[in-house]
C-alpha cells in the first residue's frame, strides 16, 4: 500500500480547534514536522481538512 509523507508548512496560530486537533492526530506538532502515514481513506479525510496547512507527497 502507498504511503503519504505529510509535512506541516504553516503555523496553527489563529486556526480552528478542529484543525489543531487534526494536525496533532496526524502526528504534527510544529512547522516543518514530517509524518509518514498509510494512504487510507481516514488519513485522506484528515489531509483534506487541513490541506491549507500542509504539503503531501506520495512515497513508496
Amino acid at each position: 500500500m502507498a504511503r503519504l509523507k505529510i509535512t506541516q508548512t504553516r503555523s496553527v496560530i489563529g486556526t480552528k480547534q478542529n484543525h489543531r486537533d487534526t494536525l496533532r492526530t496526524l502526528g504534527l506538532k510544529r512547522v516543518s514536522d514530517v509524518s509518514v502515514r498509510e494512504d487510507r481513506p481516514e488519513v485522506r479525510g484528515m489531509v483534506h481538512t487541513v490541506r491549507h496547512l500542509i504539503t503531501v507527497e506520495e512515497v513508496d
